[in-house]
């Protein structure tokens, strides 16, 4: 009996450990699910989650996954889907680096891009837009594979802060 005491106790340890890494990846993803509802959203936006600049532009790259689509900022250690910020005045280029690959990114009518409207490309046609208005916007990301036939498109969303700069 005193064999297994001690690693039912160690097993219970290891349990607890595995519960508590979720929670801490979800009070992370908390703060960018509710981004857009803060008060003030620009102050989530620090170096580490600024892409681009007014002479360097934000590159965006979209791609379909396994089970959906998703959107991830030109950033160091940058996750898909994850909250970013850019600038006024920063261009953000669209790209696909999959082989095959078409992208529709939609901000809905409030973009704050320059030119509006739908953003349409992929692999072999980037877009460039240039944000023009701040504030915090939901947008949803969807590709497509050519040529496959099931589980051809998917669809992610994430949200994009534009500062004023200051």
């Amino acid at each position: 009996m005193t064999f297994q005491s001690p690693l039912a106790i160690a097993g219970s340890a290891m349990l607890l450990t595995l519960l508590a890494l979720p929670s801490n990846a979800t009070a992370q993803s908390k703060s960018d699910k509710h981004a857009c509802s803060e008060p003030n959203p620009a102050q989530l936006c620090t170096a580490a989650n600024t892409c681009g600049s007014a002479s360097s532009p934000c590159t965006v790259d979209v791609k379909r996954t396994a089970n959906a689509a998703s959107s991830t900022p030109g950033i160091s250690n940058a996750k898909p889907n994850a909250l970013f910020c850019v600038k006024v005045g920063t261009t953000v280029k669209w790209i696909s680096t999959e082989k095959e690959n078409g992208f529709v990114v939609d901000v809905g009518t409030s973009s704050p891009f320059d030119p509006g409207g739908a953003i349409i490309g992929g692999s072999d046609r980037s877009v460039s837009v240039v944000a023009k208005r701040t504030g915090c916007f939901k947008y949803s990301a969807g590709a497509c594979r050519s040529g496959a036939i099931y589980g051809m498109c998917g669809t992610g969303y994430a949200k994009l802060i534009v500062t004023d700069g200051k």
